[in-house]
Formats: structure tokens, C-alpha cells, sequence
């Protein structure tokens, strides 16, 4: 592991180690696990590397290519494991499959991106699907299991003991670390769009940026779906996915105000939204809508689509957006969706019509934080004010956001 060494004081030795594990943390579990069939026993090697940095690149500095050092490290320690036959459920010849594979990683300085294929092993017909999308939050994106759990509404300790099984499913059955057939790609690829959506949702989440980490799920998330345009390019929910989390990410500069306050898209500043991104995603769904079959992430795209047309034209066609809720709603059924429909009917019919289409949900919303929002706004504008307040007080108390919170408050106390 000889590398060209820089000498840094010991607080820049450890964010070094901490962006390397930012950055390359997916990537290095792909290429690992392609390699051993063993998803876990790559996570335990590259977490046994990131140690062995902690203690060592303080003593001798930080190498010219620390994803490289990683890798070899990790790599050297799934080796360590094998030769003393601490993977005791495999056979002889697979041990010595994973040892010449290991042997043959590539050089780090031109890794290859095997993450596209580790998705798609996530979403196997052999995996319980309801593991697919936090298996790959997990392997993928790096979550750990309390932040899967937040996101899917699922007890971390719950998330953790599936994923163990789930990973062992992984290498008991040796699925083939490659991408799938044109034939098999469908019975996949609505978990690989589900988690890819699910990532991007939890740094939408952290819209401060204050957790590093979360904060570039999107950038991936963006970048996967890309991936898997190029890959799979008549695919029209892939574009529409694409062109949703495009439309989202055009408006993040918005989200906050100078002062961190928290800006709903409403009152967001249209010459703050990035009029590339607005393109981009144009461009991807005007792409999937020749392909003339219609799904969730085009429609919710198309949404979006209609949201930005604000940016040219100062106003936004609600009768559009409602028709594109009651399809959302055919299509994919879903609690946001019908709070979010309810909201835009508000718009279009007035307060009593949305609040008559919450009513109608109300059984299932107890503790969906958008739902007493949307209520609590709904009852204000009716001058119920009692009604608003209890509202406004059960979204504050279900709001994980605090400049939300903060937000919820100061309406609570209007008039």
C-alpha cells in the first residue's frame, strides 16, 4: 500500500478520511462486493480499512490516492478472511472463485462505477421485495439504519435485522453481480426507481445541508438516474424520474431564506430556481412523453413541470395541476399524493373543497405531518380558529424540520 504521502495536521487527516468515505463509500462496496458475492462482508471489510486510516494516515499522512488505499486495504482483509476460512458456509471452489477475483481488483486509479450493477442485485426476484428499496439505500447510498428507517417509516432495529438477512440472502445464493437482461430489467426496475426516489427524498429532507452526507444523496441520486437513462433509454419512467428530481433540485437554493428560514413554494422567488436544471428536466420528460406510456414519475414530474412554469409566466395553472393529481391518483395511489391533490383543489375550488377531500383521508393521516399542515392552513383561511390551531399544533409536534417548525409556529399565531 505504498503511496506518495502529504503531510496535513491530524483535523485535515480525519476530514480527509471522512470525504474519501463520503465519496467513494458505494463505490467502493460495488466493486467489492461484484467480487465476493458478499455484501456484508464487504461493508465489514471497508469499516475495518476506514479504522486502519484512523490510526495510520495520522502516523504517515495521507495518500496520493486514499480511494485507492481504501480499496486495498479492504480488499486485503476479505483476502485475511478467506485464507483463514472464516466464511465457514461456503465451499472450497467458491472460496477460491472469491480469492482470484479479489485478486484480480482493478487498479484504483481507474475504478470502475459498479454501482448500477449492486442496485440491480438489491432489487433480485430471490430478495424479499420489501427489502428492496433499504437493502439499497444501505449498500448504495450509505444510510445507515436509523435513517432508513426514518424515511420508510420502519423501526431501525426492525430495518437492521432484514437487512442482515437480506445480505445473506445475497451470498447464500451467489446472484450474479451483473446488469440484467433487456427481458429481466422490468421485473426490477420499479424497486431501483423506488430507491433512487427514496434517496433523493432524505436529502430533500436536510435542506440546510448540514449533514454532509445527506446532502449529497441527492447529487447521487440524480447521477444513478442518469445512469440508468443512458442505460436503459426508452424507458419512459426513468426519464420521468429524472425530470422530477430535476424540477426538485432547481428550486433547492429556494427552500431558504438568507437566514435559514424555511420557504414554502409558494412564496419561493422564481429567479432563484436553476433555469438549467428547469430545461433539463424539460427536455427528459418532453423525451419520455414519445414513448406514449404513462407512469407515477412522469405524472409527478409533470407536476413539477407545471410549478415551473411560474418562472416564466409569474402565475400557475391549478386547473392543470388538479388534473394531473386526480391521475396520480389512479395511477399510484398514495396518502401525499391525495394531501397534495386536496391542497390543489383548495387552489382551484377554495378552502371548503379541500378541506371536504382531507376529510375524506383523515382515517389514515394521523401522523402524516402534510396532512395537519395543509389542514391547519385550510381551517385559517375559514376563520375556524380554534380548528387551525390544533391543526397548526399537531404538524408542529410531527415536524422533524426545525426552520418547518419555526415556520408553522409563526403562522400559527396570525389572525
Amino acid at each position: 500500500m505504498s503511496a506518495s504521502l502529504v503531510n496535513v495536521s491530524n483535523g485535515e487527516i480525519h476530514r480527509a478520511i471522512e470525504e474519501v468515505a463520503r465519496e467513494s463509500y458505494g463505490r467502493l462496496i460495488a466493486v467489492l462486493a461484484s467480487r465476493t458475492r458478499d455484501v456484508a462482508g464487504a461493508e465489514d471489510a471497508l469499516a475495518d480499512a476506514l479504522v486502519a486510516a484512523l490510526v495510520t494516515w495520522p502516523r504517515d499522512g495521507v495518500p496520493k490516492s486514499p480511494q485507492g488505499w481504501l480499496l486495498t486495504a479492504a480488499r486485503n482483509r476479505l483476502l485475511d478472511r478467506i485464507r483463514h476460512q472464516q466464511v465457514h458456509d461456503l465451499s472450497a471452489p467458491t472460496l477460491a472463485f472469491m480469492m482470484r477475483e479479489l485478486e484480480e481488483t482493478p487498479d484504483p486509479e481507474t475504478l470502475p462505477d459498479e454501482r448500477l450493477k449492486l442496485l440491480f442485485v438489491c432489487a433480485h426476484p430471490a430478495i424479499d421485495p420489501d427489502m428492496h428499496t433499504p437493502l439499497m439505500l444501505q449498500t448504495v447510498l450509505g444510510l445507515d439504519a436509523v435513517a432508513i428507517g426514518r424515511a420508510l417509516l420502519v423501526p431501525p432495529k426492525t430495518i437492521g435485522q432484514r437487512l442482515v438477512r437480506a445480505k445473506n440472502k445475497i451470498r447464500k445464493a451467489r446472484i450474479s453481480f451483473e446488469l440484467p437482461s433487456a427481458k429481466q430489467i422490468p421485473e426490477r426496475l420499479e424497486a431501483v426507481l423506488n430507491a433512487i426516489y427514496a434517496a433523493y427524498g432524505n436529502s430533500w429532507e436536510d435542506a440546510t445541508g448540514a449533514d454532509h452526507r445527506i446532502a449529497e444523496l441527492g447529487q447521487e441520486a440524480i447521477w444513478l438516474a442518469r445512469v440508468l437513462r443512458d442505460q436503459i433509454p426508452e424507458n419512459a419512467e426513468v426519464r420521468g424520474l429524472l425530470a422530477l428530481m430535476l424540477h426538485c433540485e432547481a428550486r433547492r437554493p429556494a427552500r431558504r431564506s438568507a437566514d435559514g428560514r424555511y420557504v414554502p413554494l409558494s412564496e419561493q422567488d422564481p429567479r432563484e430556481w436553476q433555469i438549467s436544471l428547469i430545461h433539463e428536466a424539460e427536455r427528459e420528460l418532453a423525451a419520455a412523453a414519445q414513448m406514449r406510456t404513462l407512469g407515477r414519475f412522469q405524472i409527478e414530474a409533470a407536476i413539477q413541470s407545471v410549478h415551473a412554469e411560474r418562472a416564466h409566466g409569474g402565475s400557475t395553472n391549478w386547473l392543470a395541476i388538479v388534473a394531473f393529481y386526480d391521475q396520480l391518483l389512479r395511477v399510484a395511489p398514495s396518502i401525499g399524493a391525495a394531501v397534495a391533490r386536496a391542497a390543489a383543489h383548495a387552489q382551484l375550488q377554495g378552502p371548503r373543497a379541500g378541506l371536504m377531500l382531507l376529510d375524506e383521508i383523515a382515517a389514515e393521516t394521523s401522523s402524516y405531518q402534510p396532512y395537519w399542515a395543509v389542514r391547519a392552513h385550510l381551517m385559517q383561511q375559514l376563520g375556524r380558529v380554534e380548528d387551525a390551531a390544533e391543526a397548526f399544533d399537531r404538524a408542529i409536534e410531527l415536524s422533524g424540520d426545525v426552520a418547518v417548525r419555526n415556520f408553522l409556529i409563526g403562522r400559527r399565531g396570525r389572525r
